[in-house]
Parts: structure tokens; C-alpha cells; sequence
């Protein structure tokens, strides 16, 4: 005769997969999380356009070195919040902001 708790058990997945799955996506937000920052602090910036040397000076702390803010900015042109744009020097990092109204804008659509 099954105990209660295996019988509870039964119909559960095995817990290395929950494992890895909970992994994956533990991953995904630390990639996520700081163009979400990024996001919500483009969302209160007045001008239509970004460059990392803004988001360097001005954006959020955790994002101000270079990597992280050109990462973030790349999430957020993967899912379309920014727009590159042409510039004449060939090292400028200038992006249009997409404006979408949107009450708390996520980065990516659910």
C-alpha cells in the first residue's frame, strides 16, 4: 500500500527538471532586469533620443558601465523600445526611443 505522500507525488515532474527550468529562468530575468531598469528610466526621459553616453551619465547606477548599458539598450532594441540610428562616427551609440503607451511597460511582451 502507497503512502499519502507518494500518492501526492504521483503526478509530480521530477524535481531536476523543476531545477533546471527554475534555473533558466533565474538567468533570463538577471539578462532582463537591467533593461527593465533601463526601460523604466527611458520611460521619464524627455528627449526622443538615448546614447550611452546618457545612459552612462544619467541612467540607472546598477547599468552606468559601459557593458551593461550597451547590453541593455540591445535587449531593449531586440524588442523594439529602441531604434538604432545612423550616426556619423562610426563608434556613436544613438538610439530613437519608441514611445508606447503602456502603464508599466514591460520589456519583453507576455
Amino acid at each position: 500500500m502507497a503512502t499519502l505522500f507518494e500518492r501526492l507525488n504521483k503526478g509530480r515532474p521530477p524535481s531536476a527538471q523543476l531545477e533546471e527550468k527554475d534555473k533558466k529562468r533565474q538567468a533570463e530575468e538577471a539578462l532582463l532586469l537591467p533593461a527593465q531598469k533601463l526601460l523604466d528610466w527611458l520611460q521619464r526621459w524627455e528627449k526622443d533620443t538615448v546614447s550611452a553616453r546618457d545612459i552612462r551619465t544619467y541612467g540607472p547606477k546598477s547599468i552606468r558601465d559601459k557593458k551593461s548599458a550597451i547590453h541593455s539598450a540591445e535587449v531593449l532594441v531586440h524588442h523594439g523600445w529602441l531604434i538604432p540610428k545612423k550616426m556619423r562616427r562610426y563608434n556613436a551609440r544613438v538610439w530613437q526611443i519608441a514611445r508606447k503607451p503602456i502603464v508599466r511597460p514591460p520589456v519583453a511582451a507576455e
